[in-house]
């Protein structure tokens, strides 16, 4: 049975742990910035979508919320300041 993925093979699994074991520092801190970018990629994706007429600095305003909480966020970059959606007549 699998340590860490259910839907891995046991095989595979221990393939991929002893490339990780095996991987130099700067490597593991490259796949872990990867990591970081595709998370917030995908936070930015799902703002985009429930927000769609916010503009880009009322996303990234929200995007501090998630990554720092509501409360430094606010500190740091202010209060979130709703815009009015801009529509093309």
């Amino acid at each position: 049975m699998s340590i860490l993925f259910p839907d891995t093979s046991p095989e595979s699994e221990g393939i991929l742990l002893a490339l990780l074991r095996h991987a130099t520092p700067w490597r593991k801190m490259q796949m872990v910035t990867q990591l970081n970018l595709v998370v917030y990629d995908l936070a930015l994706c799902g703002l985009r979508k429930r927000y769609p007429h916010a503009s880009q600095p009322e996303i990234r305003r929200r995007l501090a919320d998630l990554v720092l909480g509501p409360e430094l966020a606010q500190h740091v970059y202010g209060p979130l300041l709703k815009e009015e959606p801009q529509y093309d007549p």
